[in-house]
């Protein structure tokens, strides 16, 4: 500035910087604020005991405006090191205000320089040739950060690339990938985007401040949240905190490790935005950015596997561990890219990995060289709900009624007579259930399992039933409703169901039957992920099969059994006056 413009702009507390502003505005000039002098320069008086002004204009002198806030100010030309075309303000915080030296840092990091010692000449002797120099010391660099994304790329080494996210993150892992890139067009900006090693304590917190992007305007400090520029499902994946930050409080952090700034974005008076058009441009870009950066990752299976682990679970980029994929996962196309010709849908599943992979559920489909998908993540439940289809493809549950495997004309023939003849046992096995499933049917699709309990197509899977059943705040009397169906199937070439119909063919009403009927639904509901209605039930009917197997009279541990008062509390066992036909099983 000049001396005239010191005088006119710092000199005047009264002068009114809004009312200026509106008298452009209706005059038809730039309303950018950004960059200009206001009154807020006097709230610099509320923490400075006294204020520096160290300006030099190309037009004239370097001047010195220093004011104590007492209603005074002097104006002076400046005889100390030049500082070019530029400004410098100098405060001297009160003894009591020390503390807003923390500020520096997030307001102008941008604005880093080099550490520079302060030397004060001291008077020279007569009898001294050279002027002693004292050193009193040094000024502490508060923002030490470089605006790195305001040069080449290729001038830019990944060491300070990782010194940079360090110092804006406060993580203390280098970031796992970053992107740096400038968009020219229709709007002008460069930007930073960094991809952290893991996921945050407390992603999904929703509450918590989120500092998703430091906007940059014009070299100046706008603000550290700005939400319109990137979706809330990329603003979930900041860095986690540091190792001294206690869990739960979150360092201060970037949406993706994002940073930008941007050269002509119209800003109004109270530094919010003012075109909600350009907004949405720079929006469409960082997104495209972002999921250029993802594919980008993704040749890279190692880090890629490890941005995947850590958020799988806000970014479904359906990856997925297959029954014939091994340890590594597999994209959802190229999963339909081996997909055998007569096979029309795509077989999906989930629990966990290990359950699924023996479960009753694969045995067929494996068995006829079809490939299932183990979507494990509870998340998946919920995303299975939206994406009926991929690429033409149905999504089937091979958990849910519906499943169709492609089958000759032998295979139904023997289907059509295995239906007839287990037709009774289907119906007694319903009649023993009763309300507990809604169908009982035979089924060719169980290999080593004599059976199975499955859903209905539209209902809840088992573990969906698991995951609403542990909801806090669940409504469980509408839970009943939502809950599916259960049907059992059975398989008519498993011994154990064979030796069931040839039993029940002999003796409908053979406790035995009945007792064994209930113990192998109970445990088809445990081997197809259900849990139990009155697991103690279960067991004590479990233990007595064992006891039969072993040969143990129950008259000779009588006097082991639980006292009187215990028994009447456990429910009877179906079949207990009928201990010569259970003995029989043996």
């Amino acid at each position: 500035m000049t001396k005239a413009e010191l005088i006119n702009n710092l000199g005047t507390i009264a002068k009114s910087g809004t009312k200026a502003f509106m008298e452009a505005l209706q005059a038809g000039a730039d309303i950018s604020m950004i960059g200009q002098v206001g009154v807020g320069f006097y709230s610099t008086c509320l923490v400075a005991e006294k204020v520096a002004v160290i300006t030099k204009h190309n037009d004239d002198e370097q001047y010195a405006w220093e004011s104590s806030a007492g209603g005074s100010f002097t104006v002076r030309t400046d005889h100390g090191e030049p500082i070019g075309h530029d400004t410098k303000v100098i405060l001297y915080l009160k003894e009591d205000r020390t503390d807003w030296r923390k500020n520096v840092k997030k307001i102008s990091d941008d604005e880093a320089e080099e550490e520079k010692d302060e030397k004060e000449e001291e008077s020279v002797s007569k009898d001294e040739e050279k002027p002693k120099i004292e050193d009193v010391g040094s000024d502490e660099e508060l923002n030490k950060t470089k605006s790195i994304w305001t040069h080449n790329p290729d001038d830019i080494t990944q060491g300070q690339y990782g010194e940079f996210y360090k110092c804006l993150t406060n993580d203390w892992e280098d970031h796992l990938v970053v992107k740096h890139f400038s968009v020219e067009g229709q709007l002008e900006f460069r930007a930073l985007l960094f991809i952290p090693c893991r996921a945050p304590f407390d992603l999904f917190e929703n509450k918590k401040k989120k500092n998703n992007i430091k906007l940059y305007v014009k070299q100046a400090f706008i603000m550290d949240s700005c939400d319109e520029l990137v979706p809330e499902y990329l603003s979930k994946s900041p860095p986690p905190q540091s190792p001294s930050a206690e869990l739960g409080s979150p360092q201060p952090v970037t949406s993706s490790g994002m940073l930008w700034t941007q050269e002509d974005l119209p800003l109004n008076i109270s530094r919010e935005m003012s075109s909600r058009a350009r907004s949405s441009v720079i929006c469409k870009n960082i997104v495209k950015k972002c999921l250029e950066l993802f594919s980008e990752l993704a040749e890279d299976k190692e880090n890629y596997k490890k941005f995947y682990e850590a958020f799988s679970k806000n970014l479904k980029l359906l990856r997925y561990h297959t029954s014939q994929s091994g340890d590594e996962m597999t994209l959802l196309s190229e999963y339909m890219s081996h997909m055998k010709e007569n096979q029309k849908s795509i077989y999906i599943t989930g629990e966990n990995k290990e359950q699924v992979a023996n479960s009753a559920f694969v045995e067929c489909a494996r068995k006829r060289g079809f490939e299932v998908m183990y979507m494990t993540e509870p998340i998946d439940e919920y995303c299975v709900q939206q994406l009926k289809e991929f690429d033409g493809k149905t999504l089937v549950s091979v958990t849910k009624e519906g499943l169709k495997l492609p089958e000759d004309e032998e295979v139904k023939k023997k289907m059509e007579e295995s239906k007839a003849k287990f037709e009774n046992l289907c119906k007694l096995t319903k009649e023993i259930l009763d309300e507990k499933v809604e169908k009982v049917t035979i089924s060719n699709q169980l290999v080593s399992s004599p059976c199975c309990i499955v859903t209905s197509t539209y209902g809840w899977t088992a573990n969906m039933e698991h995951i609403m059943k542990a909801q806090a705040l669940r409504d469980s009397s509408t839970m009943g409703y939502m809950m599916a169906k259960k049907h059992l199937k059975i398989s008519p070439d498993h011994p154990i169901v064979e030796t069931l119909r040839q039993k029940a063919d002999a003796d409908k009403n053979d406790k035995a039957v009945e007792d064994l009927v209930v113990l192998l639904f109970e445990t088809a509901l445990l081997s197809s992920g259900f849990s139990l209605e009155d697991p103690q039930t279960h067991s004590n009917r479990t233990y007595r099969m064992i006891k039969l197997g072993l040969g143990i009279d129950e008259d000779e541990v009588a006097a082991e059994e639980p006292s009187a008062a215990v028994l009447e509390e456990i429910p009877p066992l179906e079949g207990d006056e009928d201990t010569s036909c259970m003995a029989e099983v043996d």
